[in-house]
């Protein structure tokens, strides 16, 4: 039997070039002050950034074939682009449309949908609970007489989504346009990622495909990216910190030199580079099949 091929952990100099890119225009468009501001408003998502990301850059359809009108990109790429928002906090759908529901979609064949969030035209959202473990139990509507009714609880960016996709009791995974649907949001521990109950009642759905593979495909490219948006955040947070302790002093000295906060420092480096590692390979391991 052959050997597996050892993870490629580092980023090649095209990941170094896109995460340049994407990091100078989060440092434009999207400052700490304002991520804050927005998290205590309405408006929770940021529109302007996502039309940059996904219609300028070209990001939303990252992982969508060429063919399709997308980049044919692997998991790698999405995993810089995730980590670079995470670092950010980026109130965007990107994690829920560009990478699961595209998942979903790509499972099912859908290629119309598929090359719509190519274009940056439609934000799909997978009506399933972030939280719900890859082959996990997963909440269905019922369909009756061709429409469907239920209620789905903690969907991620439901309430910027123009299309959800939806699992039924007959096994399938439908489109249906959000319109159709009530979203009423929830309180979430992420003011960044908001949440929402979805409510059908008698919404028509086009059945796109079988829900069971489609949805455990979603999950599980949505669970190993979602480690690459945590880096990002976890990065962030260690940058800071020693910035702060740097320039922070105590008794005249920098409090950075207290030996103390060395040996903290020492082992938050430790696990901010264990999560790099497992994150990194989770990607190349998505990219890789």
């Amino acid at each position: 039997m052959s050997a597996q091929p050892e993870p490629a952990l580092l980023l090649s100099e095209e990941e170094e070039a896109l995460r340049a890119a994407v990091r100078d225009l989060l440092t434009d468009h999207c400052d700490p002050a304002g991520v804050i501001t927005r998290t205590e408003s309405a408006a929770r998502h940021d529109v302007s950034l996502w039309k940059a990301l996904a219609g300028s850059m070209g990001l939303a359809g990252l992982l969508i074939p060429e063919e399709l009108g997308g980049q044919g990109a692997t998991h790698r790429e999405a995993a810089v682009v995730l980590e670079e928002l995470g670092r950010a906090v980026a109130p965007v759908p990107y994690l829920t449309s560009a990478v699961v529901a595209t998942e979903a979609l790509l499972a099912c064949g859908a290629d119309d949908l598929l090359g719509e969030l190519a274009s940056a035209t439609t934000v799909a959202v997978l009506a399933v609970g972030l939280h719900v473990a890859p082959g996990g139990a997963v909440r269905r509507v019922r369909l009756e007489g061709g429409a469907l009714h239920g209620e789905l609880t903690g969907i991620a960016d439901a309430s910027v989504a123009d299309v959800l996709l939806v699992p039924a009791d007959d096994g399938g995974l439908y489109a249906v346009a959000a319109a159709d649907a009530a979203v009423t949001g929830q309180v979430s521990l992420d003011s960044t990622r908001p949440l929402a109950r979805v409510t059908l009642d008698g919404a028509a759905g086009r059945r796109l495909g079988d829900a069971e593979p489609a949805v455990r495909r979603a999950l599980r490219a949505g669970a190993g990216l979602l480690a690459a948006e945590q880096l990002g955040l976890a990065d962030w947070l260690l940058t800071e910190t020693v910035r702060h302790l740097k320039e922070r002093k105590q008794f005249n000295r920098q409090v950075g030199g207290f030996q103390a906060l060395k040996h903290r420092l020492s082992r938050l480096w430790l696990e901010v580079a264990g999560l790099r590692a497992a994150a990194r390979n989770a990607a190349d391991a998505l990219a890789t099949g």
